[in-house]
C-alpha cells in the first residue's frame, strides 16, 4: 500500500456506529434502557451482569473494544440477553416474555450524532473516490433511517447490513459483496472503520487500504496492529 491510504482507491467501505456517527451517544443509554425494562419485568437485579456481558462500562458509558455491542448483529445480542436473564433466575419461558417486552431500537433521528460534517467531507472526498458504501453490525431499516436523518443516504452506492443473511464482521463477506455489487475489486477499495472487527473484516477481504479511526470502540492499543494507518477521525480523509 501507498503512504497514501486512498491512493488507488475506488470504493471506500465505511462502518456505521462509530466511524460515521458517535457510537456511545446511540448505544450506552440504550443498554442501560434495556436494563431498566428488564428488571422492572422480572424482578430480578440484572444489571450488574448486563454491563459486562455486553460489553459496556457502567461507570463511563463506554462500550469496549473487544465487547458483544462493538460489532455484533443484535439478533445475536438478543439472544445472548435471553440466555442471560433466563439463567439470573427467570427461567426460559419468562426470560423470552420479558425480552420481548423490553427490547427496543435507538431512535436514529434523535439519537444519531455525525463525527464530522458529514455532506461536506463526502463532498470533498468524492473528488478522489468515486464511490462510497457502508458495512455495518445493525440492521438495514434503522441504518437507512440514520443515513436519511442526516441527509447522506443518497451519498452511499450500497449498503450491507447485519440483516441481509450474509456472515457478518469479521467475516470478509460485507466487503466481498459490496465490492461485487458495485463492480470495484477489493485490490481498489479502502475500508474504513472503528472497531478491530472491521479492520479484521476489510484485511480478511483483501481490500487495498484498512483505515482505523479513533472516534467509536477501539483505542490505539487495539487498532494500531490491524490498521494500515490510524486516523483521529474521517474528517482527516479529506480536512477542510
Amino acid at each position: 500500500m501507498a503512504s497514501d491510504p486512498l491512493d488507488g482507491v475506488h470504493l471506500v467501505i465505511f462502518d456505521k456506529d462509530g466511524t460515521l456517527i458517535e457510537f456511545h451517544l446511540m448505544w450506552g443509554g440504550w443498554v442501560e434502557e434495556l436494563a431498566r425494562r428488564l428488571e422492572a419485568s422480572t424482578g430480578l437485579a440484572l444489571r450488574d451482569g448486563l454491563y459486562p456481558l455486553l460489553g459496556l462500562d457502567r461507570g463511563s458509558g463506554l462500550v469496549m473494544a473487544h465487547g458483544l455491542m462493538a460489532a455484533t448483529p443484535m439478533r445475536r445480542i438478543r439472544e445472548v440477553v435471553e440466555e442471560y436473564v433466563a439463567e439470573a433466575g427467570a427461567g426460559p419461558a419468562a426470560a423470552a416474555e420479558a425480552v420481548a417486552d423490553a427490547w427496543h431500537a435507538p431512535d436514529p433521528v434523535a439519537l444519531a450524532q455525525p463525527v464530522t460534517d458529514l455532506r461536506a467531507l463526502l463532498g470533498r472526498l468524492r473528488a478522489r473516490v468515486p464511490t462510497f458504501a457502508v458495512a455495518t453490525s445493525d440492521d438495514r431499516g434503522p441504518t437507512e433511517r440514520t443515513l436519511e436523518a442526516l441527509g447522506v443516504a443518497g451519498e452511499f452506492a450500497a449498503l450491507s447490513c447485519a440483516d441481509d443473511g450474509r456472515p457478518t464482521k469479521p467475516a470478509p463477506d460485507p466487503v466481498l459483496y459490496l465490492c461485487s455489487s458495485l463492480g470495484v475489486p477489493p485490490e481498489r477499495t479502502a475500508v474504513v472503520g472503528d472497531a478491530p472487527a472491521d479492520l479484521r473484516m476489510g484485511r480478511a477481504a483483501g481490500v487495498r487500504s484498512v483505515i482505523a479511526v479513533l472516534t467509536g470502540v477501539g483505542d490505539r492499543a487495539s487498532l494500531e496492529p490491524l490498521a494500515d494507518v490510524l486516523l483521529d477521525s474521517i474528517e482527516a480523509l479529506a480536512p477542510a
